[in-house]
């Protein structure tokens, strides 16, 4: 008898290809499911052969660390695999050396050397300003998540020590790199580093090369001499724009998109920006494949790019800094997106990631990381919250009121815009479910003594950089027990909330008052959602067996 061999699947739907795997019978228990399914996104049957090896590939390096448990690296070893990065760095950008502003060499040299946050405040300037510590712990990030990508492309398996310690490792690759570029934009070869007999052209598209284009002879002074930066402009934007309400999360990502604005033109005046560029950009963008490794979608540059453009280039115009507004009428056709399966988790899905959060045990993580993921997926599944405003919360946040109709009491989360980013900028109450009382939820909170409940705030006292952290160390958390691509891994809480709470019989405007919806008409507008309302609601959800 022929055994068949294990090729890609196609989805009798979709007509994509899929890989479906059973996981070995000895990592059942701690993968958390007998079968692992991922798409491989191509309709192309070659190319789902390639695809479908690589990842076979990558699934059976995991499992084999998964075997051996986590690895301890020396540093020796750490500064061998950073070496890779390293190369690629000066790679990237041999031939624009000068276009390398990522990564500041003078900040560079002191990643992961900044003060314990512990510290007095004036010891912590002495070191370095307050907008350099944002900065820093920026470019520890990402150190981190090169150091994540490394780790998995490897199939290791690392604790804490060996990440912070590979992270390490490749700050210090990057900054030789980036020295390294120094010396090259000024035509200063490094020793060991030979000029090509000829440089590629690497260009995405052929509009790159009319960057240079000088300005329309017919525009309008400006009230800044003539030249305006396009980095200085998001900046006196984000002046006016954070007193209008606008989030840090709205700046970072328009901040980002002018800094690959201004490393794609290879300059940075707004004043040369023309419609012809924005479109070029826009066309780079779409060719583009984001850390993840997949192409960046068509309503990432619409809802991200172009929205922070327009935004930002129209506020320019309307202050008289810019004759026009280059990125207006620019635009991204995107159709509907594609759906292989419902959004929310399945009961199955959101039983085994509950009860690996139920029995996780800390490791080398922070206390409050692992009180991320400790509370914060049942949290999520009891409330129908936003990730980021369960895991901003803070001590106060959490208290015990009396409630008509339900006798000693009813313990509460309050979730604001004091603590932190709240979509709506409006404070709601969602009370807590009986099972998460039981489960101890109130004694970790009465048991914390700082003020945050799941993460530790930067120098200056911020949250957003903090926030994103634990947000994605808790995403990273649910894909070890949940690796299907059609579900997130943190919004998939709130779309099962609200399944679940129409199963319950809860009202539509109940559901909305809870998870912080807009009302869906003129007259939802008009009175509001008693807390006993809220209390009765959440009191109908079912426990949740595992």
């Amino acid at each position: 008898m022929v055994l068949s061999m294990s090729r890609p699947q196609l989805h009798p739907r979709t007509q994509t290809y899929w890989l479906r795997k059973r996981v070995p019978a000895d990592l059942v228990s701690v993968v958390g499911r007998k079968e692992v399914t991922l798409s491989l996104q191509t309709k192309d049957p070659a190319e789902a052969k390639r695809r479908y090896a690589e990842e076979l590939v990558k699934l059976e390096a995991r499992w084999a660390a998964l075997r051996k448990g986590p690895q301890k690296l020396s540093e020796r070893e750490a500064h061998e695999i950073a070496t890779t990065v390293h190369d690629s760095w000066l790679a990237r950008h041999a031939d624009e050396p000068s276009t390398q502003t990522f990564w500041p060499v003078e900040l560079g040299k002191r990643v992961f050397t900044r003060p314990p946050l512990d510290i007095s405040r004036p010891a912590v300037e002495a070191f370095c300003d307050p907008p350099e510590i944002g900065r820093l712990m920026v470019l520890e990030q990402w150190c981190r998540e090169a150091a994540d990508h490394e780790l998995q492309v490897r199939g290791l398996l690392a604790d804490e020590d060996t990440r912070t310690k590979l992270a390490r490792a490749i700050g210090a690759a990057v900054q030789r790199a980036s020295l390294s570029l120094q010396q090259m934009a000024r035509g200063e070869w490094p020793n060991g580093y030979s000029l090509p007999a000829s440089l590629p052209a690497r260009r995405s598209i052929e509009a790159a090369a009319k960057v240079a284009a000088p300005p329309h002879a017919n525009q309008a002074p400006n009230r800044n001499a003539g030249f305006v930066t396009l980095s200085g402009l998001v900046e006196k934007w984000w002046l006016e724009a954070e007193k209008a309400g606008k989030s840090p999360s709205t700046r970072e990502s328009y901040t980002n998109t002018f800094r690959s604005l201004v490393n794609f033109l290879k300059h940075d005046d707004a004043t040369r920006v023309t419609s012809e560029h924005v479109i070029a950009f826009k066309d780079h963008r779409l060719a583009s494949v984001g850390r993840n490794g997949k192409p960046i979608s068509p309503r990432t540059v619409k809802n991200s790019d172009l929205a922070g453009l327009k935004s930002v280039f129209g506020w320019a115009v309307a202050n008289r800094l810019l004759a026009d507004n280059p990125a207006a009428g620019v635009t991204v056709q995107s159709g509907a997106r594609v759906r292989t399966r419902d959004p929310s988790f399945t009961e199955e899905e959101a039983t085994t990631i509950l009860r690996a959060a139920l029995h996780f045990q800390r490791g080398g993580e922070l206390a409050q990381t692992y009180a991320a993921k400790r509370w914060v997926p049942w949290l999520l599944a009891f409330t129908g919250a936003r990730a980021g405003e369960i895991v901003q919360l803070r001590r106060q946040d959490v208290r015990r009121v009396e409630v008509a109709g339900h006798p000693g009491g009813t313990w509460v989360l309050t979730i604001t815009p004091e603590a932190g980013t709240v979509k709506t900028k409006q404070a709601r109450e969602v009370p807590v479910h009986p099972q998460l009382v039981e489960l101890g939820f109130v004694r970790f909170v009465e048991s914390v003594r700082e003020e945050r409940l799941f993460l530790v705030p930067d120098a200056k006292g911020g949250v957003a950089g903090p926030l994103q952290g634990v947000k994605n160390r808790l995403a990273e958390f649910a894909r070890e027990q949940v690796s299907d691509p059609g579900v997130s891994p943190n919004h998939g809480w709130r779309h099962r909330f609200r399944s679940v709470a129409i199963e319950a019989g809860v009202s539509e405007g109940v559901i909305d008052a809870l998870c912080g919806w807009a009302p869906r008409n003129v007259g939802g507008r008009y009175g509001s959602v008693s807390l006993k309302a809220r209390v009765d609601a959440i009191s109908r959800l079912p426990r949740i067996l595992l």
